[in-house]
């Protein structure tokens, strides 16, 4: 790219066309005060005017997010004016907003408080009267409170660069101006799928998940057995919460401080996610080999198969009858483990530790219920489960490095790592499919044509011993859209579809750890740019230094099998460990 010449304080720089004024500064080593630290391209509107500065050839002072630099532009960050100018567009900020920062949902990683401290914002500068304020906290997933929101616009981006659904927008004009689904609806009213992505960019507490830690803490009191089970995604971000950097795995970390919580059990959704994998392997092959309904689509995310019930309720067939991996293990903890503990499963309370937000609604649906008890009784984010390390007074980077419960959950393969990241259940159930149809495992155990952390689409054909199997792995609803419009037109190429509701997968979950430059000083300034390439990396490693790397080949799962279950896809597995789906009714 063509580089132009520029000077910011009088200093002259060299620097890429085509760049803001806040991106050209940021290469210059200028941190400019600003609200686009999760800037994706999701917060174009400048409209918050934290980021002014004074720039030769505009007519007065410019939002540095949006304009861009020319050649010979001469840049002011510092000047009396830009200054006062930031100061005063915080301040205006403040003076709607619900300062109750003690309370708040979102202390230590809000953004308005920290510009807030940069330009030396002044408590009631302005003072007057609020906007109207709505709190809605009906839906399972989501909470929104407008007397928190700045109206910046990143949550209407996100959920449209992701999903394309622009569930959220702009409604009423001038003073009485709120973000919020059409007619300002509940989340629970609109087609939101809870996946939480608006949440992870939301530089207030206007978006939150809801909080389960009061049900686990009631269950802690209340003399029931407290499981505890943590989805893979987990590990490789809760090191963040703690100052680790991102991409380091905590796992043994984090096994002791769920102990020190009090939980009786600590285990690993990995055996979960290689039961999915031996059940789901054998719906595939028996869809191919008996002309059922192709392609077959995942169905561990909660969030795609909320949009799936929504929009597409006529594909509803085409995926798997599978639970999602957490809900299996559930299911088998309020019936192997409570048969083999001797326990009434009504007095063990599962608690399931997950990236994802979209699963606090999946646990209450009425389909994921095994004679009369929900598979799982709570979910709590990865965020939510730092929280409670937090309170409890746990230093965290000095505890020693435990290991799973033994028991008869405790063995996993490395294909069950890798179901966090997009593309990881398609290559786990390869694995065996390739067993299953060649008596052999692959040479090479991962399938890298199936592999790559970014949102978008990606296919292969892979000819295993005769049997050609075609694939394509979506993340995020506006990628996995175009799949599912070829699947409804009759021209779709593919066997075996894999879709995740959050771009790049569970480890870019709505209730992992936030991701701020402004938070994160010792990390690179990419960091926006590759922390879901680092997350995933976490879990390929984890992958390669597993001895056993192929779900069929977890002894514990043949022993289930052998013991309780049967054999995969049989009537007891069926009445524990699938599901089925339902149209939404007012959601087409």
């Amino acid at each position: 790219m063509a580089k132009i010449n520029i000077k910011i304080e009088g200093i002259p720089y060299e620097v890429e066309e085509g760049l803001t004024i806040l991106e050209a500064a940021k290469a210059c080593g200028y941190e400019i005060p600003s609200l686009c630290t999760f800037n994706h391209g999701e917060c174009n509107l400048g409209s918050c005017r934290v980021c002014l500065v004074e720039a030769t050839g505009a007519r007065g002072l410019v939002a540095s997010c949006v304009y861009p630099v020319s050649e010979g532009m001469e840049i002011r960050i510092s000047s009396p004016a830009a200054v006062d100018a930031r100061r005063e567009s915080v301040e205006l900020l403040l003076s709607n907003h619900n300062k109750n920062c003690q309370q708040c949902e979102k202390n230590e990683y809000c953004e308005l408080l920290h510009v807030a401290k940069l330009t030396g914002a002044r408590d009631d500068a302005f003072a007057g009267t609020h906007t109207k304020t709505y709190l809605d906290e009906v839906a399972p997933g989501l909470v929104r409170d407008t007397s928190k929101c700045i109206l910046c616009g990143r949550c209407v981006a996100r959920c449209q660069n992701a999903h394309g659904m622009g569930i959220l927008g702009f409604e009423n004009r001038g003073f009485n101006t709120v973000v919020s689904p059409a007619e300002n609806r509940s989340f629970a009213d609109s087609p939101c799928i809870q996946c939480g992505q608006c949440v992870n960019v939301c530089p207030t507490g206007a978006l939150m998940e809801h909080t389960e830690i009061p049900l686990v803490d009631k269950a802690m009191k209340s003399g029931k057995h407290v499981i505890v089970q943590v989805a893979p995604a987990v590990r490789a971000a809760i090191g963040e919460e703690f100052g680790y950097p991102i991409g380091t795995p905590t796992t043994g970390k984090m096994i002791a401080a769920l102990r020190r919580l009090g939980f009786e059990k600590v285990y690993d959704v990995n055996f979960g996610a290689d039961l999915t994998i031996i059940e789901e392997g054998h719906e595939l092959l028996s869809r191919i080999q008996t002309g059922g309904i192709l392609p077959m689509i995942t169905s561990c995310s909660p969030g795609w198969i909320n949009y799936a019930e929504m929009n597409y309720s006529d594909l509803l067939p085409h995926l798997s009858s599978c639970k999602s991996p957490h809900e299996m293990q559930g299911a088998i903890i309020k019936s192997y483990w409570a048969e083999q503990n001797g326990i009434d499963p009504k007095d063990i309370f599962v608690v399931s530790v997950m990236p994802c937000i979209a699963k606090k609604y999946e646990r209450q649906r009425d389909q994921l219920k095994v004679n009369g008890l929900f598979d799982v009784d709570a979910v709590i984010t990865t965020r939510e489960l730092a929280k409670m390390i937090k309170r409890s007074g746990i230093i965290y980077n000095r505890l020693p490095d435990e290991e799973w419960d033994p028991d008869i959950m405790g063995d996993y393969s490395g294909a069950a790592v890798i179901f966090g990241v997009t593309g990881g259940v398609m290559e786990a159930a390869l694995r065996t499919v390739y067993y299953k149809l060649t008596g052999k495992e692959h040479d090479a155990i991962a399938f890298n044509e199936v592999r790559g952390h970014d949102a978008g689409i990606r296919e292969a054909s892979l000819d295993i011993n005769g049997t050609t199997i075609n694939v394509a792995i979506a993340s995020g609803m506006k990628s996995a859209k175009v799949l599912l419009d070829e699947i409804r037109n009759g021209n779709s190429k593919y066997h075996f579809i894999e879709i995740m509701g959050c771009p790049g997968g569970c480890i870019n979950g709505g209730g992992q750890p936030y991701v701020r430059s402004c938070f994160l000083p010792n990390e690179a300034d990419d960091i926006i740019d590759t922390y879901k390439e680092k997350r995933a990396a976490a879990l390929y490693s984890e992958d390669e230094r597993q001895t056993i790397r192929q779900s069929h080949n977890n002894p514990q799962i043949k022993e289930l099998y052998e013991k309780f279950l049967g054999a995969p896809n049989s009537h007891k597995a069926h009445g524990l460990l699938h599901t089925t789906y339902a149209a939404r009714e007012g959601f087409k």
